[in-house]
């Protein structure tokens, strides 16, 4: 496998999938509009949700872009509208397995430099493991799971059931947010991805370290949250603040402040400035930062890992580490550099 930068953060859209409805019961399903051999509007009911092209399930293009952009890997996750956790379970069983499989044809085309994550009915943990290892016996090599399913956050019993099995098959885990909050003031200027995104990883993180998650699960569970783990970094002297001076409403089940578990996961690197690069590092750790783009999606960085490559305060060691040998290690790998 080439290493001299992977990415941890893309997104697929598959472009044949049969109509939901009739496949998986239920009505409300997204659906793809195509407006051309290139262009397409993924709908929701009757409602744009979001313009994609032809990088979004074309292998060749994707992998033309890579070239362009300097990016040996790309680690290929599901777009989170798919995720289906407020369906019934048979239903959200049927759709991750159509999207698991169609994702598998568009990475094969790239070989080893396209990476495969899967997606899992997260609702129940019984069928999010018995999906997880039909898709890691597929092809798949890890998983993408959103931060919450409805009110229940990544330290409800199920999700940390969910997470146990994930580190004893030795399936990594990317976090990524979905589902935000709208009203009023969050529907303009693209707010709920703007600040909702942010708050909904940190808030995320927090579940894991005071709801006792990284207590109970293995040393061993690999994880990684999306987007530089949203405003967590920024605000960690809060926390521990927070934790020490009014333990008793913050604590919760945590055996130590948040700070003491920040060796307990990753978080990707688009940030977009160098300024909050270096907060990351100085933060999590140069062992603990990967690279990702958000590829393809207008709000990601292009070319994969600028601001890292740019970065004047990162010696040549910590510049790879970032660029590669971390996800190199996240995706169990490391022993190939």
């Amino acid at each position: 496998m080439p290493t001299g930068v992977v990415d941890v953060h893309t997104h697929v859209v598959p472009k044949g999938w049969p109509d939901l409805g009739a496949a998986c019961g239920g009505s409300g399903w997204p659906w793809l509009r195509v407006d051309s051999e290139r262009a397409a509007m993924i709908m929701v009911g009757e409602t744009e949700f979001r313009p994609v092209g032809a990088e979004c399930w074309d292998a060749s293009r994707r992998l033309a872009d890579m070239d362009a952009d300097g990016v040996d890997v790309q680690v290929v996750s599901p777009t989170p509208v798919f995720f289906s956790y407020d369906r019934p379970v048979d239903q959200a069983v049927k759709v991750a397995r159509i999207f698991n499989d169609l994702t598998l044809e568009v990475t094969a085309a790239g070989g080893d430099r396209l990476v495969p994550f899967c997606q899992v009915p997260l609702q129940d943990p019984d069928a999010a493991c018995a999906e997880l290892d039909r898709s890691l016996a597929a092809g798949h090599v890890g998983v993408e799971i959103g931060n919450h399913v409805g009110d229940r956050d990544l330290d409800d019993a199920g999700v940390v059931t969910f997470l146990q099995h994930c580190a004893e098959v030795g399936a990594p885990v990317f976090v990524h947010p979905w589902d935000m909050p709208g009203g009023p003031r969050l529907d303009r200027w693209m707010a709920r991805w703007l600040t909702g995104m942010p708050a909904e990883t940190h808030l995320s993180v927090l579940a894991m370290i005071l709801g006792g998650v990284f207590d109970r699960v293995p040393e061993t569970l690999r994880i990684c949250f999306a987007h530089g783990g949203g405003s967590f970094p920024f605000w960690l002297g809060r926390a521990d603040n927070a934790w020490h001076r009014r333990g008793d409403l913050v604590r919760g089940a945590s055996a130590g402040p948040p700070s003491s578990y920040v060796d307990r996961f990753s978080v990707d690197s688009v940030v977009f400035a160098a300024p909050a690069l270096r907060l990351l590092v100085d933060t999590m750790g140069e062992d603990r930062v990967l690279v990702g783009s958000d590829y393809p999606y207008p709000l990601g960085e292009r070319p994969a890992g600028a601001v890292v490559r740019a970065a004047d305060f990162l010696t040549d060691a910590q510049r790879d580490k970032v660029l590669a040998t971390n996800a190199l290690r996240f995706l169990g790998r490391s022993d190939t550099t």
